[in-house]
């Protein structure tokens, strides 16, 4: 029985990188630029250091995040990323100096957000009737206290009962710990959540072995639509409310 509806955020609730064309239309890098010159700035007046090396040790420590992120269920902190960084180039920030960096990563995304996608305001407040709702979503950049200004900023935060930000869980999709936190946060059982997502791998898979219905929603981002194994397919959020209802009728 499907008592409570999970909802991952990005690409299924924030349209990801629609803050792009924000940036640039005020004359703003692209996040990654940004973030990237913030720490060779740092760096630098404290002592030179050139960009390329900043850049490489960046693109290495990514690397090294996306295979413990998809491999061992982990998002790094934006201070433990840094920190890796800072290691591998065998240099050291002041402590205020390097608060700063990590506070101006996390909250980009806030200081220009990305937008919400079509449909998903008036599916959450629908859906929020007849169900509790939770957020399970990874933090990979903004943690789970700006996702929760994203949230408020775009006025569906109280809609919303539990909250699974895997930098406050201390594990990401597809571990079990995320979706237990909001089973736990809503006060169902984790066979009695139906998840939506974008995300094969993260969010459907990972559901169903939990038991869980999973629905893949492709109105943003569709290339997991041929190999998914999704209870149902979502391709614009005004639809989802009868998904959901549809499996909850059937059982399925």
């Amino acid at each position: 029985m499907i008592r409570a509806v999970t909802f991952d955020l990005w690409d299924t609730v924030i349209h990801d990188d629609s803050d792009e064309p924000k940036r640039a239309a005020q004359g703003l890098r692209s996040k990654k630029e940004a973030r990237r010159q913030l720490l060779w700035e740092a760096l630098d007046s404290e002592a030179p250091i050139t960009p390329e090396e900043v850049w490489l040790a960046c693109d290495t420590t990514d690397a090294a995040f996306n295979h413990v992120w998809h491999d061992q269920f982990v998002t790094w902190s934006v201070s433990e990323r840094l920190e890796v960084v800072l290691v591998g180039l065998g240099r050291k920030l002041p402590g205020p100096v390097l608060e700063n960096v990590v506070r101006q990563y996390e909250e980009m995304e806030v200081t220009v957000a990305p937008d919400m996608i079509d449909g998903v305001a008036e599916a959450i407040a629908e859906l929020a009737v007849d169900f509790p709702l939770a957020v399970v979503s990874d933090a990979i950049v903004s943690p789970g206290r700006c996702l929760r200004q994203w949230l408020e900023m775009n006025d569906i935060l109280d809609h919303f009962t539990g909250f699974a930000f895997s930098d406050e869980v201390g594990r990401s999709k597809p571990h079990r710990d995320m979706f237990a936190r909001a089973a736990t946060e809503m006060g169902v059982a984790i066979n009695e959540m139906v998840h939506v997502g974008d995300r094969d791998h993260n969010d459907i898979k990972g559901a169903q072995a939990l038991g869980m219905k999973a629905i893949l929603f492709t109105g943003t981002r569709d290339i997991d639509r041929d190999i998914t194994s999704a209870d149902a397919i979502c391709t614009h959020h005004r639809e989802l409310p009868g998904v959901i209802r549809r499996l909850v009728s059937t059982g399925q």
